[in-house]
């Protein structure tokens, strides 16, 4: 972990140089206050001196003085550190998480992901900003005092070290299953996050089913079983702190006896053996604090791996680097080039990797051309959509833009071309602007004003109290579904693309809305291409063709009128939602 963790550190050098000597000095100074302890016993109290009293607390007092300087420098840096590494973890587990495709995403918890972020990244900050510090000095305070230890008197010394043997085996012992259980409790934690988001998110649904009892004992089940691993890391560092500690004062209350007596018996000073007594007991008490931090280090550990292990997660999508092969412009009319192709393109789900969502598609898409992608729920129309802005890539087949297939386009530069406008429109927990300007961060006020007006939805945003300026809530939970997908489409205008998704984009409005928003579709869909998701076929008569598709399979192509006569599915579906026999 601390090779991993000193790629982030190395950046800082020079802060982390101030700290480590600020902590040597803090460090020589602590151990001094032992030869002070001894000058005023020997000069003070032993020779009843007043004016030696006085000298030994005056040095006393100086070497406060510099230890309060040196701790403050110390603190400082260390903490400066630990915020600043974790701050530089955090923002590229966030970056390395924006490059996974949303199928990394349909496969893990988002509050396991959170946790991630969060909750393990404090414990390493934790173990920068203040364990690591506090570890490092009293492994000085250990290293300085028992080499003052054997300066001082040798035989009390080894005394003492006899019992480290019996410290460090049970440390090593205990820290190993520590790590462990730490490891264990922060996934049960992440379970137990995990576990709250989703039910907090749906609590519409959670009430309206009367379901609060079950979410509640379910949650106290998840609470619980992590509380269960907790407990047994903690009893673990419990008996590891207790038996360090009875060993070290064990060993120390020997100590004194063979000094007691030694001091006695006239071989040693009460001035020695006081400074000794003050080694030792800083001895101890680093050894034991060294012991209880290197508990929270296999903690931190624990976090380490976690995060790690998301940082390795490779992105199943990968972006080619060179940019600059898309035009910008918009085609001013339709010609005979071929914008979009699907060159007999077959995709399965991991999942399902027996069944086919896309099968064997072949079908070109001129520039400015609408289609209509229609067919029975599961036929593939939504993947189809995925694929092309590359959020999974075909097993089969070939999907060009523009005559460059997909594989060969920068990311970033691919998806640029396309405004996307779900079934389910998706908005952020912040204002009205903020989620317009989704579409096109640098749009004017003028402009964001334009495409709300276009939209049909400046009229509802302007009764918000606060206007432009209203906070949403949550995924927009102050707005009702209309006004969320008025909104989504709105920004879909603002972005003005080349190549516009709709999918259901009209589904979650009333007739009155539907038919002002159709009419700014409309009005935004020329001169540009345009791919339709649509289950109400009345609302994709507009277009220049219609592609209906069944189990994954494009089984025709054609108008609405020709589709009538040559697709019986179409048919069907058209007697179904219009109710009539043609």
């Amino acid at each position: 972990m601390l090779k991993w963790l000193w790629s982030f550190i190395k950046p800082y050098r020079v802060r982390l140089t101030v700290a480590i000597f600020a902590l040597l000095v803090t460090t020589a100074l602590t151990l001094s206050l032992g030869q002070g302890v001894k000058l005023m016993m020997d000069q003070g109290f032993a020779a009843q001196s007043i004016s030696g009293l006085a000298d030994a607390l005056t040095l006393f007092v100086f070497i406060v003085m510099g230890l309060a300087v040196g701790a403050y420098f110390r603190f400082y840096m260390v903490s400066w550190l630990g915020e600043r590494v974790v701050a530089d973890i955090r923002k590229k587990l966030y970056r390395h998480l924006m490059s996974l495709p949303p199928s990394f995403f349909e496969d893990n918890l988002s509050g396991e992901i959170q946790s991630r972020l969060t909750t393990d990244t404090t414990l390493l900050q934790t173990v920068i900003g203040s364990s690591f510090s506090f570890a490092l000095r009293n492994s000085l305070t250990f290293i300085g005092g028992l080499a003052l230890m054997f300066v001082t008197n040798v035989k009390l010394t080894l005394i003492v070290l006899a019992v480290v043997p019996l410290i460090v085996f049970p440390l090593v012992y205990f820290g190993r299953k520590v790590k462990k259980l730490s490891r264990d409790s922060q996934d049960k934690i992440a379970s137990v996050g995990a576990w709250a988001g989703e039910s907090l998110q749906h609590i519409k649904v959670v009430q309206a089913f009367t379901r609060e009892d079950l979410v509640n004992e379910q949650f106290s089940d998840a609470a619980e079983g992590a509380f269960q691993v907790a407990l047994k890391r903690i009893r673990q560092r419990a008996l590891l702190i207790a038996l360090v500690m009875l060993l070290v004062m064990c060993s120390i209350a020997g100590m004194l006896y063979v000094g007691g007596s030694d001091v006695m018996t006239g071989q040693l000073s009460a001035g020695e053996l006081g400074a000794f007594v003050f080694y030792a007991i800083m001895v101890a008490g680093s050894l034991a604090a060294v012991t209880e931090v290197y508990g929270e280090v296999q903690r931190a550990s624990g976090a380490a791996e976690r995060i790690r292990e998301l940082l390795a997660t490779a992105p199943e999508i990968s972006s080619s680097a060179e940019k600059g092969n898309l035009s910008i412009e918009h085609k001013t009319s339709v010609t005979d080039q071929v914008q979009i192709r699907f060159n007999d393109v077959s995709y399965s789900y991991p999942s399902r990797p027996n069944t086919k969502a896309i099968d064997g598609l072949t079908l070109s898409v001129a520039p400015g051309e609408r289609i209509a992608l229609v067919g029975p729920s599961g036929a593939g129309k939504s993947t189809l959509f995925d694929l092309l802005l590359r959020f999974r890539d075909p097993q089969a087949g070939e999907i060009s833009v523009e005559g460059h297939s997909l594989h060969d386009l920068n990311l970033n530069e691919l998806r640029a071309q396309f405004a996307l406008v779900p079934q389910q429109p998706v908005l952020f927990s912040t204002s009205v602007w903020d989620n317009l300007r989704y579409g096109r961060p640098d749009a004017s006020e003028e402009e964001v004003i334009a495409a709300a007006k276009a939209a049909h939805a400046h009229e509802f945003i302007t009764q918000l109290p606060d206007g432009y300026h209203s906070f949403l809530g949550e995924s927009g939970v102050k707005l009702s579904g209309g006004q969320k997908q008025r909104l989504a489409i709105a920004r879909a205008i603002l972005r003005d693309p080349k190549i516009l998704l709709l999918d259901e984009a009209t589904s979650a409005l009333d007739a009155q809305s539907e038919h002002l928003v159709q009419q700014a579709l409309n009005e935004l869909m020329k001169n540009r291409t345009t791919l339709i998701i649509a289950h109400r076929l009345a609302t994709v008569a507009h277009v220049d063709r219609i592609a209906v598709f069944d189990h994954g399979k494009l089984v025709n192509v054609g108008t609405h009128d020709a589709l009538m006569d040559s697709s019986e599915l179409y048919k069907r579906l058209a007697e179904l939602q219009f109710n009539q026999v043609v």
